[in-house]
């Protein structure tokens, strides 16, 4: 019986290795990612609003387009204008409405978020240097080459 196996109290075996990597993989994103939500719960953030102040953070003060900040989120979410909304009315964001096209609403982070994303980088830092304390910085070097290759990159 594999770890995964016991972890999940799963009795019998995969049906193929496929299903074993797939459940190994949520599995351990749901451990990792519980352990980010733990750090970032006492601040009222989630782990997407985290991504969109970096995200923002790194945009400078021009910020960007609604759909921009979408399509740079580690884990892609349906809604994020209603994100962008929470953020807002939290004081952490500010979203302007272009006067060419009212469609396009840019958003950038306030002084209040750029504080609060300026202040966790020592915590996320130490967040991310504990989360995989077995590992030697070679495997999770050819891990993050696995996973590449796992989304249809290439090999190097």
């Amino acid at each position: 019986m594999s770890l995964l196996q016991s972890e999940i109290r799963q009795g019998k075996s995969f049906e193929s290795i496929h299903e074993e990597l797939w459940l190994n993989l949520s599995r351990t994103a749901a451990v990792v990612s519980l352990q980010v939500e733990h750090q970032l719960r006492p601040y009222g953030l989630s782990p997407t609003q985290y991504n969109v102040m970096r995200i923002l953070r790194g945009a400078g003060p021009e910020g960007l387009v609604q759909h921009e900040v979408g399509a740079r989120l580690v884990a892609q979410v349906p809604d994020v204008p209603r994100i962008l909304s929470r953020m807002e009315k939290a004081g952490w964001v500010l979203r302007v409405r272009g006067t060419a096209d009212r469609r396009v609403v840019r958003a950038t982070l306030t002084e209040s978020g750029l504080r609060l994303v300026d202040a966790l980088d020592d915590t996320m830092r130490q967040v991310h240097l504990n989360l995989f304390p077995a590992m030697t910085e070679a495997e999770m070097r050819h891990m993050c080459d696995l996973l590449t290759l796992a989304r249809g990159g290439n090999r190097n």
